[in-house]
């Protein structure tokens, strides 16, 4: 007998900074529903609204074993495609599907894919601090824990900003000096990479903060401390700039947290100018073309280290970990330490340890959510501040 879609419903919650949005798919069959990550931490009352009003009517009566019809449906039902909000609602629901799938096949969703490539997955965390010393500190207690890859970063992303020349009656914001940026990171950097073992793998993140040609000599200028990768060194309008990094260094470049649209990753990986996808997974749909992201980059040799910080759902964070213990070409994964909360509200979420994650082995995706603790927690309607970036003039500039 069909199984059919019966409801579609949006959670919104925050049990920590970040905004999370959660997507519930219940069926005809008693007691089977789904669950899929739609955060977008930024505009989640715009996705709620996608999810309730616009793909939940589209949804209700269709076969939920139709995860690949369904997904190519509401791509184009809308006409135009390949926006956040609407790549965020569709892996909502694709999430959920494959949940469901997997609960009524009696297998981890990673098994639907293709079974285990590896045990676990190896994942990055991150240091920070106010200095040299200070992100020293902090990635030697991650190390303590575990952890054998540490992204480090100082003063947030742009540094610190307090001594900024700035024009008179400048507005507020957060302001950031690139050039200045570029001479305290690689400080930083060496200072860190001198001080602990060489076996420790050190990454970091750009944030798209560099103007493309100091990005560029940035790179340069890192590769001798032999970064695990450089993260996010461009904007997605400025991805034609890779080619130019390739013919200077050697750097590992990691890319792809802004992209939703295919033409921004299909040249990157198809010229082999990146060396990581790093797609935030519901930003792209979901985990059907997540899927197919990771068999076309590992044709190219292009390895996975899909985006996971607190922006990501714990149930997205359970679906970066199927997609990672299946693919071939996996290379890292994000990982932001959640709280005692997120596992309260969160049963299932995946375990660390000694800087591995692990599976629950559980059927689907193998997570739930409390949603009576989660309605305690309600998002907070709040005007994003580290969005709000300028350069030292004043202008406004990419966060």
């Amino acid at each position: 007998m069909t199984v059919t879609i019966t409801d579609v419903s949006a959670i919104l919650t925050q049990p920590g900074p970040s905004r999370l949005v959660i997507v519930k798919v219940r069926t005809s069959e008693p007691g089977l529903y789904g669950l899929g990550c739609a955060t977008f931490t930024q505009r989640v009352h715009a996705v709620e609204a996608a999810i309730e009003q616009h793909l939940k009517p589209f949804l209700i009566g269709r076969d939920v074993d139709r995860i690949e019809e369904l997904w190519q449906m509401s791509m184009v039902h809308g006409y135009w495609r390949n926006g956040p909000v609407l790549n965020n609602a569709i892996s909502g629901v694709d999430q959920a599907l494959w949940d469901i799938k997997g609960k009524r096949a009696g297998m981890p969703v990673y098994q639907l894919l293709g079974g285990k490539s590896r045990e676990a997955a190896s994942v990055y965390v991150h240091a920070s601090g106010r200095d040299p010393h200070e992100v020293e500190d902090s990635a030697r207690t991650l190390i303590e824990e575990g952890y054998r890859n540490v992204r480090i970063q100082m003063g947030g992303y742009g540094g610190e900003a307090a001594n900024l020349h700035r024009p008179k009656d400048a507005p507020e914001g957060n302001y950031f000096d690139p050039r200045a940026y570029s001479r305290s990171m690689l400080g930083m950097i060496e200072h860190v990479r001198t001080e602990l073992d060489p076996a420790i793998e050190l990454l970091h993140d750009i944030h798209e903060r560099l103007n493309p040609i100091d990005a560029v000599q940035f790179a340069k200028d890192v590769e001798q401390y032999r970064l695990f990768f450089l993260e996010d060194m461009f904007a997605p309008e400025d991805i034609g700039w890779f080619r130019t990094v390739r013919q200077q260094c050697a750097t590992p470049l990691a890319m792809g947290e802004l992209f939703n649209n295919p033409h921004e990753w299909r040249g990157l990986i198809v010229d082999q100018l990146i060396d990581f996808v790093r797609m935030h997974v519901s930003q792209v749909g979901g985990i059907t073309p997540a899927r197919n992201i990771a068999i076309f980059a590992g044709t190219f040799g292009v390895r996975t280290a899909w985006h996971g910080p607190g922006d990501t759902s714990p149930v997205g964070h359970a679906a970066n970990l199927h997609l990672d213990l299946w693919a071939p070409n996996f290379g890292i994964q994000e990982w932001y330490q959640p709280s005692e909360l997120e596992y309260e509200m969160f049963p299932g979420l995946p375990t660390i340890s000694d800087g591995y994650l692990y599976p629950n082995e559980r059927p689907g995706l193998g997570i739930e959510i409390d949603e009576e603790l989660a309605a305690q927690h309600p998002c907070e309607d709040i005007i994003e501040q580290w969005t709000q970036t300028r350069r030292p003039d004043g202008s406004s500039a990419r966060p």
